[in-house]
């Protein structure tokens, strides 16, 4: 059976984003190449899901409403066009970053690539983590690029020499390149800065203790995943310096974890709009946390949102799976990018009202109902 367009329009973008990435692990990798390659990758991969949602994604005459032709083809929506659509919320992280690499990607200058990816490489790391998440979240699992990437192996991060000749290249880029930098971030709030979707800064920590076969060499924590206290000590740790936490293991069965219809009620108590049990369904299915009831293998989940219980014979969820729904779908926006349809249960804006009021007075009215 022939594939649909959007899947080869995927296959296009999964090349590219590789592409990318082994230019930027590559050491005589060419920085310009990376923009180049992840501008094509994110195009690709918007036109792909346009066109899988059955969305328009090419320019129209304004005289005529016919579709603007060039070269005998119809004219596709630019990336910045692509973003916009995508992400309405001009304050959102994830097209503030993209759109920040628009720009970068004009003004490259070959001899302070080097400079440029150091002092962006941070937002560089935010770009394909949010490429990869776009995608796995719209496409599905299957698409993933996971198993395919490495972590790199870099000796400028793991020495002091290393950490001195990344300052000089840093210190050495023009002005004009410093500034479409400090002029882009100079209108963006503090949390978005701080948002790891806009810059993700990493600090390495060796791992010490037991090893299992199940481990990996490196292992991804979660801010949002952390009880309050872990947080408030990893983003310590983050700005001031490196922290160890041990696991306990408790013998509590199924300790803290949650049934379907509280994950719901925990969900709909914290959005602004009603929140149902088929909802959850899509959000694990689509998000790939487990396999459907009865499958072969039901202890193939994602152990961060949801484990098999064999005790009960049914899937249980942890706190993480409520912050990442809440995360996902958590405003009418994200509801609508996600569900394809109008939140319910919503109250009208009125005049002259924030839309933190609005949130906070729809909050209200259903704890009230």
């Amino acid at each position: 059976m022939a594939k649909p367009r959007w899947h080869h329009m995927l296959m296009q973008s999964q090349r590219h984003a590789l592409k990318a990435v082994d230019e930027w692990n590559c050491s005589g990798g060419d920085y310009g190449d990376f923009l180049t390659h992840m501008h094509k990758a994110w195009h690709y991969l918007l036109h792909a899901e346009f066109h899988k949602d059955g969305v328009d994604y090419h320019y129209r005459d304004p005289k005529t409403g016919r579709h603007a032709i060039v070269d005998g083809e119809p004219k596709a929506w630019a990336l910045e066009d692509c973003l916009k659509r995508r992400y309405p919320n001009s304050a959102d992280p994830v097209r503030l970053n993209a759109e920040l690499f628009v720009q970068l990607r004009n003004k490259v200058e070959h001899r302070y690539e080097h400079g440029l990816k150091v002092v962006t490489g941070g937002k560089a790391q935010a770009l394909v983590f949010n490429f990869e998440h776009e995608m796995v979240s719209h496409f599905g699992p299957l698409y993933s690029l996971a198993d395919r990437l490495r972590f790199p192996i870099s000796l400028q991060q793991l020495t002091a020499a290393g950490r001195d000749e990344l300052r000089a290249a840093a210190a050495k880029l023009p002005r004009r390149t410093r500034d479409l930098v400090a002029r882009y971030e100079a209108v963006l709030d503090q949390e978005v800065l701080d948002d790891l979707q806009y810059d993700y800064r990493v600090r390495l920590v060796p791992i010490v203790g037991p090893k299992t076969d199940a481990d990996l060499a490196i292992n991804f924590v979660r801010l949002d995943e952390l009880t309050e206290d872990e947080r408030k000590i990893m983003t310590e740790a983050g700005r001031n310096g490196t922290v160890l936490v041990r696991d306990r293991q408790v013998e509590v069965a199924d300790k803290g974890k949650l049934l379907p219809g509280k994950v719901v009620e925990l969900v709909d108590s914290q959005v602004p709009f009603d929140f149902k049990i088929h909802h959850h369904t899509e959000l694990w299915h689509r998000l790939g946390v487990r396999k459907p009831k009865g499958a072969a293998k039901p202890y193939d989940t994602d152990a961060r949102y949801c484990v098999y219980s064999e005790a009960f014979g049914n899937y249980v969820y942890t706190d993480a799976w409520v912050k990442r729904i809440i995360t996902e779908v958590g405003t009418p926006e994200k509801y609508r990018a996600f569900f394809g349809g109008e939140p319910q249960g919503q109250v009208v804006q009125l005049p002259g009202q924030s839309s933190g009021e609005h949130q906070v007075d729809n909050l209200a009215q259903k704890k009230s109902a």
